[in-house]
């Protein structure tokens, strides 16, 4: 019936192992939880103790192999039919989280049950994090926008193991960004459509806006890569991002962009890690350094 698959890199993943034990337990269905170490140096022992658990098995890998590896790995040991994916710094925070997803259990299904994030938490050293998040990733309305092909997401999801198989993850993307967006669109091609639905799980590993910069930085830097590999001009009609930084060029605007991005850099940056970032500021930024990325192509600096 359903297997639940978290990844995991140095994470303490009892607690929602446990939370989705005790849910699954009560379901009366056939099901198995299986969590797979990329590589981790930590929490192995205390990770560990879910093998005691009915149903469930922890597995170590020796080396990390990246997001969408892991990801394909867990499928591949997965017994059934249905594949419930969630990323490891997540807890649920429904006690029918699992008991929604079990109507979609049939058929050729994709359904991204979507994220949470805590209200009740304000520390202004994750105040990028938490508004991108709020206003983003938990906002239904905004997912459901025309654009939904770069709404799909890897942190809580429910995938027919016969389309997974179809499909898969591109274990070629290095990095950190944008195996979800080459998943959704395949998806897409081969004739398969995903839903979002109301059942998130909260997301609580946050990045500080520091840190979550820096990965907005590699992010640009892989979608700028994968686009000039000439292997995917899909993205250009995909990603909002790329159909912009494509208007500043039809207008031989680029230049200047990063220019304006080596000039206020520093300025956007003491907004997006103060206390009330501006998601528009962070919209410039990331299409300003793009163009930044793209003017010193060969230097491939972020």
């Amino acid at each position: 019936m359903l297997s639940i698959l978290i990844p995991t890199y140095n994470y303490d993943i009892t607690q929602l192992v446990n939370d989705l034990h005790i849910q699954a337990e009560e379901l009366g269905v056939q099901y198995e939880i299986i969590v797979m170490e990329d590589g981790s140096d930590q929490f192995l022992v205390k990770n560990q103790q879910i093998s005691s658990l009915n149903h469930c098995r922890h597995i170590v890998l020796p080396y990390n192999i990246g997001r969408s590896a892991i990801r394909n790995r867990l499928a591949d040991e997965a017994r059934f039919s249905f594949l419930l994916f969630m990323d490891c710094d997540a807890a649920v925070c429904k006690k029918d989280y699992l008991f929604r997803y079990l109507p979609f259990c049939k058929g050729k299904v994709i359904v991204i049950g979507g994220t949470a994030y805590d209200p009740a938490c304000q520390n202004p050293a994750f105040s990028l994090r938490l508004k991108y998040g709020r206003e983003r990733e938990s906002n239904l309305a905004y997912l459901l926008q025309p654009h939904d092909k770069e709404n799909f997401a890897t942190f809580n999801f429910l995938i027919s193991k016969s389309v997974f198989c179809t499909i898969r993850f591109n274990e070629s993307i290095a990095g950190y960004g944008h195996e979800d967006t080459l998943f959704g669109h395949a998806l897409h091609e081969a004739g398969f459509t995903f839903q979002h639905i109301d059942n998130p799980l909260l997301h609580k590993g946050l990045d500080d806006n520091h840190t979550y910069l820096k990965k907005t930085a590699e992010s640009v830097r892989n979608l700028y890569l994968l686009f000039k590999s000439g292997k995917y001009p899909f993205l250009a009609d995909e990603s909002k991002l790329l159909r912009m930084f494509l208007q500043l060029k039809k207008f031989r605007l680029i230049k200047i962009a990063a220019l304006k991005f080596v000039v206020f850099r520093k300025l956007m940056e003491k907004n997006l890690t103060g206390k009330h970032p501006d998601l528009f500021v962070y919209d410039v930024y990331k299409l300003l350094l793009l163009c930044e990325i793209h003017v010193n192509a060969d230097k491939m600096t972020v």
